[in-house]
């Protein structure tokens, strides 16, 4: 048996020798007593596996020892004491706060264009009132005393004074027709009606509204190129009359339209619980949920700002002709003014909320700075400074008619139908105060013009638009797209026509030749008022950026009624 144990003992030594590495210490101060002793000394240390660099026995103290470290006073100190620093994403924090200041920005930015568009609107909607009638006139003077001075031109009128005529005619015209629509059976139809029936005729209304301005300016651009259009061109048209017939019939249906709008606006304002004027207002903001939450680029952001402008013009028309009425019910008395007041301020009040909350978001959610609206603004004194120039292609009024669906015919039809009713004119001291009321509104509207233009002047030489402004409209055949070497822009020629540049704005080019089609003014880059593409690319990318490019328009291209890719992604 001593044999056995003296042959095993060298078994372990060496065993022992070979397993050095995979014990612990106190394994390896035991082994040389263990081979000398023979099988007398204590037993060696048991063999532990290592895994992932630590033994078994020392992962299993450490599982003991953090259970007994796991306890509720140990979790809420480290809950209390634990911290973090915000400094670690500085880019994620400093972008929240630009945000903040963005939409603090918003209601300033917004109200300035929207100020700068209501009196681009007051002046289109003085027009009508003041110089159309004296351009009128002094067309027909012209016409009538031709004969006296001779055929000098080929035209018997200027294009511009056929487009006033015509102006005048239609005026006239839907105006005695309005005659035949009474008031008081609308008046009294309406206000039958359940306040449900009456909340979804003036949605409908306001929707007819739209489809009526952005059809209805084409119908009188038709007009006016049928009625001044070259004879010596190929007819293609079906002649001036009937164009004339569809514009009266517009012109008197849209007056209708805005007839029946204010009426309803009338009947909430006198119902006495007040609910459909309430539930009126907060359809303003069911059109919040409409529009937030889509995807808005700057041109589509553009037309939102237009359509707010020119809702918003139109609503203060709509109440002024509330007031007309009411007042008249009420022999004038001024107290009951004081009792719509209130209501008038309420309906203002709410409109710009729901304006100011609406565009702050929409421009929160898709990053849009509130410079933006500076450049919104530059483009509406664009169109004004340039129906300035001789070479000018449209009168202002219908510049604006077609960049914010604003038309000011039908609402001066409607305003002149209710101002006659309203007020009896009798008596020479009566027909006195009239003339000088004409007169306070020319002098208003000329005031308002020369604040206007300088502002306007000032936009365009902040946005560095000047050069703009003498870049001749493009001429190319209908149906035809213009040529590509057109549209590339030359650094020589950019850089003569900055040294050609006049000092003021407002100077006039050379009048273009006849038989240069006038069209819109078409941008040849997308420099101003587009998100910049990047740099250009080389000569192979040409093409590719070309396309990417023509899915952009130019803020000058841009109106009320055009299609410029909004969805919801």
């Amino acid at each position: 048996m001593a044999g056995v144990g003296d042959a095993a003992a060298p078994g372990e030594g060496g065993g022992g020798g070979a397993d050095g590495p995979e014990r612990d210490g106190r394994g390896e101060a035991e082994q040389p007593g263990g081979g000398g002793g023979g099988g007398h000394g204590p037993p060696p240390a048991p063999q532990h596996t290592e895994t992932l660099g630590f033994y078994e026995s020392d992962r299993r103290r450490e599982r003991r020892r953090s259970r007994a470290e796991l306890s509720l006073l140990r979790f809420l100190s480290a809950e209390l004491t634990r911290g973090y620093f915000l400094e670690h994403n500085e880019a994620k924090y400093t972008e929240r706060r630009e945000r903040v200041y963005t939409c603090m920005r918003i209601p300033r930015e917004l109200e300035k264009l929207m100020v700068f568009g209501i009196f681009l609107c007051l002046d289109a909607f003085l027009y009508v009132f003041t110089l159309l009638p004296l351009r009128v006139f002094l067309a027909l003077f012209r016409l009538f005393t031709l004969p006296c001075y001779g055929l000098r031109d080929r035209r018997l009128l200027q294009p511009a004074q056929v487009c006033d005529i015509l102006k005048g005619v239609i005026l006239v015209i839907c105006y005695f027709m309005m005659h035949y629509v009474d008031y008081s059976m609308m008046y009294h139809l309406i206000r039958g009606q359940s306040v449900i029936k009456l909340y979804i005729i003036y949605n409908m209304l306001e929707v007819a509204d739209r489809l009526f301005s952005s059809f209805g300016q084409d119908i009188l651009d038709a007009l006016y190129w049928t009625a001044t259009e070259p004879k010596e061109r190929k007819r293609a048209h079906i002649g001036v009359i009937p164009h004339f017939f569809m514009a009266v019939l517009y012109v008197f249906l849209h007056a209708i339209l805005i007839m029946v709008q204010a009426t309803t606006l009338n009947v909430a304002f006198n119902s006495h619980n007040k609910s459909l004027l309430t539930i009126m207002m907060s359809n303003n903001f069911v059109e919040i949920k409409g529009s937030v939450f889509k995807k808005f680029e700057k041109n589509n952001l553009f037309q939102m700002s237009n359509s707010d402008i020119k809702e918003r013009f139109t609503n203060y028309v709509l109440l002024l002709i509330v007031c007309l009425r009411n007042m008249e019910q009420f022999s004038w008395n001024p107290d009951h003014l004081w009792v719509l007041f209130p209501d008038v301020c309420m309906v203002i009040a709410s409109e710009t909320a729901v304006d100011i909350v609406k565009h702050a978001f929409i421009t929160k959610f898709n990053d849009i700075t509130a410079d933006v609206y500076s450049e919104y603004r530059a483009s509406l004194a664009f169109d004004l400074v340039s129906s300035r120039q001789k070479n000018a292609y449209t009168d202002y009024s219908d510049s604006v008619a077609r960049r914010m669906g604003f038309i000011p015919l039908p609402l001066a039809v409607l305003l002149i139908r209710v101002v006659t009713s309203s007020i009896k004119v009798q008596g020479i001291l009566s027909y006195a105060c009239v003339i000088l009321f004409y007169f306070g509104l020319i002098s208003l509207k000329v005031l308002n013009s020369i604040v206007l233009l300088g502002k306007s002047c000032q936009y365009v030489k902040e946005a560095k638009m000047e050069e703009k402004l003498f870049n001749p409209p493009p001429a190319s055949a209908p149906g035809k797209p213009p040529n590509k070497s057109q549209n590339k822009c030359k650094p020589s020629q950019g850089i003569s026509t900055e040294e050609n540049l006049s000092a003021s704005v407002t100077s006039q080019p050379v009048h273009p030749k006849e038989n240069v089609i006038p069209l819109l003014v078409a941008s040849s880059s997308d420099q101003f008022l587009t998100t910049p593409d990047g740099d250009e690319k080389d000569i192979t990318q040409e093409s590719s950026e070309l396309k990417h490019r023509s899915s952009k328009k130019d803020l000058l291209e841009v109106d009320r009624f055009t299609i410029c890719g909004n969805r919801i992604d």
